[in-house]
Parts: structure tokens; C-alpha cells; sequence
């Protein structure tokens, strides 16, 4: 059965450092939820906490309405596959998946019908004699899942366990992680610094930095409406410029940049402080269909090209020397530096933001 989750003012120090620093966060239950954030940002010493392998300097946390916070690892209705898997090279692979069910002291048939369903689930059916170090980094992932979901558990904790394989088996992983959730109904909880699986994965996903939470959101409200400037740019939005002006009223406004004109979606918030214009280049039109667009349109001078495979990035340069960067397709020819280039915006294409979590320089 699912678990909800509420971590109320959660804080984990070591010495002078804050981890975790005064969380709090509900995960409904049945959820699929990411952490995300980069390396230190704390969502690893977070999951440890829900997990039990470490406990809270203060704060709670509470599975369906339970205060957890001192209970063991062992005696939370909760299973983690980690990034480094933790197979016992020893054991076969239904050796592996049954390890757990043993020490419940599972009966022998029973145990056997369990490790059957759950080698089924990762369809992994017939693998159960093989030997886990032949196989694949693929296989050995979905041995690691099988080992948590026959167990049942209520909430599944899943601690980078992407990290090192190559591209497409990422890929593959991913959309058997989001099958497996649909099947088990059991509470997901993934930590990960790639946004990619979050995005894909999630029904709700939270930005962690430094310690705190700094947005939760559904994935795609995090690209309408980031929180700040870090958020922003860690989900991806990479141009943000920093304007000379903005002026307007609700939600429409005007950013001067370098001396031209944008039209910027207004954010209340952001005014009170220092401000950043963001660029969604989805919303961007760009060259000559720019000109005709009817949209309001500006010219930059192209400054790099960059080939990425499926498209091209072009670097468009401001007067000032800001930097705003579009994707091109690839089949389209490479722009020439120093020519100038329009680009138009369409609707929401630019959002003034808080420049909270940039440098003074960035």
C-alpha cells in the first residue's frame, strides 16, 4: 500500500554545515516525486533520512501521520536501491531477489512464488539460476529493483540509480522505472541531478540548493514559471540576460537590453530585488520567418555556432556582450558569425525572474 510523506522542519547539521537545512515537503501517496539538485545541494542526506540510515538534527518525519524519525532502517515499510546496486556477487540472481524474504524467514514455497512474481515485474522471468556477475548493467539493475519491490514496501527510494550507464540504457531504465510505478502503485521517491529523468518520470519534483527546497512543482510548471534564476537554469533554460530596465504593469512588461526592446512576462516577486530575463527558445522565432512573424521582433549579430547532433546551437550577441543562445535544426545551413539575425517572441517567450542563486557576474 502507498505511503504519504510529510517532513516537517527538517534540519540535518554536520558541525557547522547544514545538509538539510529547516525542510519541509508532503509526497502524496502513490506519487512518483524527484529530487533534483547538483552534487551538495542535500537531496542524497535527505533521502537517507526518509530511508533511516541517518536521523534528523531537528524536524520530523512522518509516514501516513507516523513520526518516523527515529525508527530504524530496518523497521520503515520502505526499500532503496542504490547507485552503487549492492548485489552479493556470491548468489544467484533469485538468491539476490530473496535475500530479504529470508530473513522475514519467509516459508520456502511461498519465498520461491515471490521471487517468481518479482523477476516477472522487471521481466527478468527464468533468470533466477543465472549468476549475477554475467550480466548485463542492465540486468543487474532490475535485479536491484526486483530485490526492493518483492519486499512490498510502501515507499521505494531510488538514490541515483542510473548513474554510470551509458545513454540508451538510461533511457531504457527510465521508462521501466515509470512502468514499474504504474504497476506496483507503491510511492516513488527518485534523487538525481539529471533533469532529463525528472522531467519524464515525475508527477512532482522539487529543486533542492544548498540545503533548502528552492521550488516544487509539476515538470512542466518549472519551465512556465521557475522560481528564480537557479531554478531556470538548472532545468535548462540557459539565456539569462540582465536587463537595463524593466517597466509595465500586471503581467505585461518591457526589458531593455543593450538598448532594445523585449517583451517580458512580469513577475511581482522578482521586482522587489535584483532581476533576470529568461529566455525560453521554444518560444523564439528565428530568422527570416522572424521578419514576417508579426511578433515583436529585435536583430542580434550571430557570435558562435555550435553542432549538437539533432540541431545546432547559435550564440546571438547583445551590444553589451550578453549572450542569448537558440537552437537551430540541423539540416538548416550554419549562420555566418557576424551576421545579423531577427528574432521574434512569441507569447511568455521572455520571464523576469528573481537572479537569486547566480553570481553577481553571471
Amino acid at each position: 500500500m502507498a505511503i504519504s510523506i510529510r517532513i516537517e522542519n527538517v534540519t540535518r547539521s554536520f558541525g557547522q554545515v547544514r545538509a538539510v537545512d529547516d525542510v519541509s515537503l508532503e509526497i502524496r501517496a502513490g506519487e512518483f516525486f524527484t529530487l533534483l539538485g547538483s552534487s551538495g545541494s542535500g537531496k542524497s542526506t535527505l533521502l537517507k533520512l526518509l530511508g533511516g540510515f541517518d536521523a534528523p538534527t531537528s524536524g520530523r518525519i512522518l509516514f501516513d501521520g507516523q513520526d518516523m524519525s527515529r525508527v530504524a532502517a530496518n523497521r520503515r515499510p520502505v526499500n532503496t536501491v542504490f547507485q552503487g546496486l549492492g548485489l552479493f556477487p556470491h548468489m544467484t540472481v533469485a538468491q539476490n531477489v530473496g535475500y530479504g524474504l529470508r530473513l522475514r524467514r519467509v516459508p520456502g514455497p511461498e519465498l520461491d512464488r515471490k521471487v517468481e512474481e518479482a523477476l516477472d515485474l522487471v521481466e527478468l522471468s527464468g533468470f533466477g539460476g543465472r549468476d549475477v556477475n554475467l550480466l548485463s548493467g542492465g540486468q543487474r539493475q532490475r535485479v536491484a529493483l526486483a530485490r526492493a519491490l518483492v519486499m512490498e514496501p510502501g515507499i521505494l527510494l531510488l538514490d541515483e540509480p542510473l548513474t554510470g550507464l551509458d545513454e540508451r540504457l538510461r533511457q531504457q531504465m527510465r521508462d521501466e522505472f515509470g512502468r514499474l510505478h504504474k504497476r506496483t502503485g507503491a510511492t516513488f521517491i527518485l534523487v538525481t541531478h539529471n533533469q532529463d529523468e525528472g522531467l519524464s518520470l515525475s508527477n512532482r519534483m522539487a529543486v533542492m540548493h544548498s540545503g533548502r527546497i528552492e521550488q516544487v512543482d509539476t515538470p512542466a510548471r518549472f519551465f512556465e514559471a521557475p522560481a528564480n534564476a537557479f531554478v531556470a537554469r538548472f532545468v535548462g533554460i540557459d539565456t539569462l540576460l540582465r536587463p537595463q530596465s524593466v517597466s509595465g504593469a500586471g503581467d505585461n512588461g518591457v526589458a531593455v537590453i543593450a538598448g532594445q526592446r523585449l517583451p517580458v512576462r512580469l513577475s511581482p516577486g522578482a521586482a522587489d530585488g535584483a532581476t533576470v530575463i529568461a529566455i525560453r527558445p521554444d518560444r523564439l522565432v528565428v530568422g527570416p520567418a522572424a521578419t514576417g512573424s508579426g511578433l515583436p521582433t529585435i536583430s542580434l549579430t550571430v557570435a558562435a555556432t555550435t553542432f549538437r547532433g539533432l540541431h545546432r546551437d547559435v550564440q546571438l550577441g547583445f551590444a553589451d556582450g550578453q549572450i542569448m543562445v537558440v537552437p537551430l535544426p540541423a539540416d538548416v545551413a550554419a549562420p555566418v558569425v557576424g551576421e545579423t539575425m531577427a528574432v521574434a517572441f512569441k507569447p511568455d517567450a521572455a520571464i523576469q525572474l528573481s537572479s537569486s542563486g547566480l553570481p553577481d557576474t553571471a
